[in-house]
């Protein structure tokens, strides 16, 4: 017998990231369970680096599918519940994070997933790894082996779903995330400038728009550090983007994140 990898017997945190696939992921459960039950929660964790248009997202799908999001943010005593007015738009839990430890993050010690989103998730829900359903496809095998091992839930991997799923379903639908999808993915995905994203993706957002750089810039002067060892400063690549856009390989990929898309 068929069993629904969306179906929710137990009380369950859906972790939203703002992208369409855990949008997408979203929907599929309030289908199969008419909805969200009073035990189950769909949280999305702001970090204050995400763009306007996923902020926007975030409020068009609680609206139109009129489901509950709650949307939190970090703080050095643990989280704050804000809503689409009042979320920080300008990096201030991230900002706090990095003055509170001292140091950056970097692809070895990636803290600022786990800080800003797995945690203030945790402590709001309190429920586990094991009750909370991320945005995981089946054509992301680099990312399954690691929720699994977690024990997190991924319906979306489990019910074969794929990228050309996803993209299917919002384009049929009567809203949509207002980031470009191309290549494969949505560059503005996520934190703005992410120091997981790929050298030359950072370098074209920067070439588009240069006051991107400029938060992260100021987070590596503040700590007297970069957020990567083996690339340029974003100051650097703030002046670099306006010399030449070529210095990366633009078919480098970007580093695998818990945040999803």
């Amino acid at each position: 017998m068929f069993k629904d990898p969306f179906k929710i017997t137990e009380p369950t945190c859906i972790s939203f990231s703002g992208g369409r696939t855990s949008a997408y992921m979203l929907w599929r459960v309030l289908q199969s369970n008419d909805g969200l039950s009073n035990e189950s929660k769909a949280c999305f964790a702001n970090t204050g680096k995400e763009d306007e248009a996923t902020l926007r997202f975030v409020q068009d799908c609680s609206e139109h599918w009129n489901v509950p999001i709650t949307w939190l943010e970090y703080r050095e005593d643990g989280y704050i519940v804000v809503d689409y007015a009042t979320a920080s738009r300008n990096g201030e839990p991230f900002d706090a994070l990095t003055t509170k430890k001292s140091y950056l993050p970097n692809p070895v010690a990636r803290f600022c997933t786990e800080e800003l989103k797995v945690k203030p998730i945790k402590k709001f829900t309190n429920m586990n790894d094991d009750q909370t359903m991320v945005g995981v496809r089946a054509d992301e095998p680099h990312r399954i082996p690691k929720m699994r091992k977690r024990g997190m839930l991924i319906p979306l991997a489990n019910a074969g779903v794929t990228q050309a799923d996803v993209q299917s379903f919002w384009k049929s639908s009567n809203f949509d995330l207002g980031l470009d999808f191309r290549n494969g993915g949505t560059p503005l995905g996520n934190c703005d400038l992410c120091f997981l994203k790929g050298p030359y993706q950072i370098t074209s957002l920067v070439l588009n728009s240069p006051k991107r750089a400029v938060w992260w810039a100021e987070q590596e002067k503040k700590i007297g550090a970069t957020f990567r060892s083996d690339r340029p400063s974003y100051a650097s690549m703030l002046q670099f983007s306006q010399e030449q856009v070529d210095m990366f390989d633009p078919n480098e990929e970007a580093i695998a994140c818990f945040c999803g898309d």
